[in-house]
């Protein structure tokens, strides 16, 4: 019979590694995988992959269907993340947001391409059901055990991902596998039984700041203010690079940049705003790109955590202006260089 499947625990963002020590019954580290959180399904008959938002993965990762039709023991349903990881010029593997995110194709063909040039793999961290064992309400120790138990034996494309108690090392994790294009830490309560849809785990992330171009705003969605600022930063050869967005205003503060933005609104010849327009993807497909040019005047202050190539990775945030500073200054230069690391080596 088909597992229902629930909605995915989550986390809680914090600031740095949790002591085990001030968290009764203890917690287990993780590396944070960045790509698409997924809940699989096996019944015996069917894989079923759901995402983080309900929406079906299933279509989009033919390879992983058919390497869980055969190679999983028995029926079971498996918290993870479906990640594509690609060979870089150092000869180290990284895990690639791109890859992976052109997997959301309409396209049959597309993805069947893709699925054998940059096939994607399933990394296991929790077993809600097991048979007809439902496991939600035991204890994340108790789950990871059977996990570990369920999988020992399950080769490439499903893997389980490492675990530790130790703070020191889940430091260290943290610093290191960055470099593999990993996304942080993942803390849980071993205590505590799945609780869909609640924040009860720890998310540690790198919290970095870089000062970045305006090079424009888009308008909110509700018509009204400014829904999120353009970046930009200026590359060795001088041009000025798109790098993301800053978003999360108040309806308050939204109102007020467009009055505070105005003087470096771009015009034509009759003083109309000039508009552009920025690249779509499958995600944007159906989304207004458009947006108001701004004279690369101002800079601003944002926190970001990641790169993924030459942008960033999430949305940044807005943390202060820099009226001192000359938007020329503004380059890929400031940016911490990440030390590589061999996905290899954290999938061990």
């Amino acid at each position: 019979m088909p597992y229902d499947i629930p909605a995915p625990m989550l986390a809680k963002a914090v600031s740095a590694v949790p002591d085990p020590a001030r968290t009764p019954g203890g917690l287990a580290f993780e590396p944070k995988w960045d790509g698409f959180r997924a809940l699989l399904s096996w019944d015996g008959t069917d894989v079923e992959i759901g995402s983080r938002g309900a929406k079906p993965l299933t279509r989009y990762f033919p390879e992983l269907v058919a390497a869980c039709t055969t190679l999983l023991p028995e029926p079971c349903l498996l918290d993870g993340e479906i990640v594509v990881a690609l060979d870089g010029s150092d000869g180290r593997r990284r895990l690639s947001w791109e890859a992976l995110s052109q997997r959301i194709h309409p396209a049959a063909s597309r993805i069947a391409l893709l699925s054998r040039e940059t096939p994607a793999m399933f990394i296991a961290f929790d077993l809600l059901a097991r048979g007809e064992r439902d496991l939600q309400q035991e204890p994340f120790s108790t789950r990871r055990a059977e996990l570990e138990d369920l999988l020992r034996t399950v080769p490439a494309p499903v893997h389980v991902t490492r675990t530790t108690g130790d703070h020191d090392l889940a430091t260290q994790w943290l610093a290191r596998f960055e470099g593999a294009g990993l996304d942080g830490v993942i803390a849980k309560p071993l205590a505590l039984p799945y609780a869909p849809g609640k924040r009860t785990m720890f998310k540690i992330k790198h919290a970095r700041t870089a000062d970045v171009v305006l090079l424009g705003y888009r308008v909110h969605k509700s018509g009204h203010g400014v829904g999120s600022l353009l970046l930009g930063l200026y590359d060795e050869n001088g041009d000025l690079r798109n790098v993301g967005g800053a978003s999360a205003f108040s309806d308050v503060r939204r109102r007020e940049l467009v009055d505070e933005l105005a003087p470096l609104v771009v015009t034509d010849a009759e003083g109309t705003a000039v508009t552009g327009q920025t690249d779509r993807s499958r995600f944007s497909a159906t989304k207004d790109t458009s947006f108001v040019r701004l004279r690369p005047e101002r800079v601003l202050e944002v926190r970001y955590d990641q790169l993924e190539g030459a942008r960033f990775r999430h949305t940044v945030q807005f943390e202060r202006w820099r009226p001192e500073r000359d938007p020329r200054s503004c380059t890929f230069a400031q940016l911490e260089q990440v030390r590589a690391y061999d996905l290899a080596d954290v999938l061990d």
